[in-house]
C-alpha cells in the first residue's frame, strides 16, 4: 500500500514518455497540465486535491496497473 501512495520522480517520467514535447516542460497525464520542472509537477500532484481534483489518486492507479503489469511479466518470463 506504501508503494501506491508515494508517487516518485521516476514515476512522473515512466508516465511522461508519451508526451510529444518535453523540451516545453512537463506534463502531468492526469490533468494535461504543463510545467517548468519534476518537482513542480511532483508538487502539483501531491496538493491537487487542494484544487478540487486529486492526480495523486491517478498516477497512483497508473502505479498499482504498472506493478501489477510488471508481475505478470515477470511470472510468464521463460526459466522461471
Amino acid at each position: 500500500a506504501s508503494s501506491r501512495s508515494s508517487i516518485t520522480i521516476q514515476d512522473i517520467l515512466t508516465a511522461s514518455q508519451q508526451q510529444l514535447l518535453p523540451q516545453q516542460g512537463y506534463k502531468c497525464m492526469s490533468r494535461c497540465r504543463v510545467f517548468p520542472m519534476l518537482s513542480s509537477v511532483k508538487a502539483h500532484i501531491q496538493n491537487s486535491s487542494q484544487e478540487g481534483y486529486s492526480c495523486k489518486v491517478y498516477y497512483c492507479r497508473m502505479k498499482a496497473l504498472w506493478e501489477k503489469e510488471q508481475r505478470a511479466q515477470e511470472a510468464a518470463a521463460p526459466g522461471r
